[in-house]
Formats: structure tokens, C-alpha cells, sequence
């Protein structure tokens, strides 16, 4: 596990992850990338942070958990930023991403919110 993995996600709980991405891609506002995500999470932008586990040096995600956990920002892990970034409608693979407007994922985040909340307990 890496450095900044703080849980093991589910398979299910990973897939609703990008659900939300491409529900927030088509209806909402998504800010991708490390610094774009850190910058959107630090101003209280955002509702939620996925990032893939498969970062390479994984250093680049040390600081993500704290920070969301300091400003109570729920984040989930997925095991590919390919498909996270596919998910968001990029060619290019992408670490992290933080959902600004959820659009027509409201429901969908509080329901990963939820359950992350239970596995980290």
C-alpha cells in the first residue's frame, strides 16, 4: 500500500467513484491534477477528492489525505488514474481529481462519503 493510502477501498465503492467522476464531467465542474486539487480543497471548493493509487513517485499524494481530513473534505482512492482520467474525459491520466460542482451526483457522493466514513472507523 502506499504512502498515502490510508484504507483499502472496495471494488463497488471504487466503480461509484467513477461514476461520480463522469456524472461531475457531464454536469458539473471537475478540477484535475495534483496542484489543481490541492488549490480547490485548500479555498473550500470541494465537495469531494478520488485519486488513484497507482501514482509514480507516490510522494506526489503524501499531503492529499491530511489536507482533506483537515478541511473536511471526504476522499476516496481508485486503483487507475487512466480511468480516472477517462472518467473525467481526458486522454491523459490524472492522480487526482476534486469535484467542485457535483451536477446530477449529489446523491451518489453522499453515498461514497458514507461509506468511506464507515471504513475508516
Amino acid at each position: 500500500m502506499s504512502v498515502f493510502v490510508k484504507f483499502e477501498t472496495p471494488k463497488e465503492l471504487s466503480d461509484k467513484a467513477y461514476n461520480l467522476a463522469e456524472a461531475a464531467r457531464d454536469s458539473g465542474k471537475v478540477k484535475k491534477g495534483t496542484n489543481e486539487v490541492t488549490k480547490a480543497v485548500e479555498r473550500g471548493d470541494a465537495s469531494i477528492v478520488i485519486m488513484a493509487t497507482d501514482v509514480d513517485p507516490p510522494e506526489i499524494l503524501a499531503h492529499m489525505p491530511a489536507l482533506c481530513d483537515e478541511r473536511k473534505v471526504p476522499f476516496v482512492y481508485v486503483p487507475s488514474r487512466v480511468e480516472l482520467g477517462n472518467a473525467i474525459g481526458i486522454e491523459k491520466p490524472t492522480a487526482s481529481v476534486a469535484i467542485v460542482d457535483l451536477g446530477k451526483g449529489k446523491a451518489l457522493r453522499d453515498e461514497i462519503a458514507a461509506a468511506v466514513k464507515e471504513l475508516r472507523n
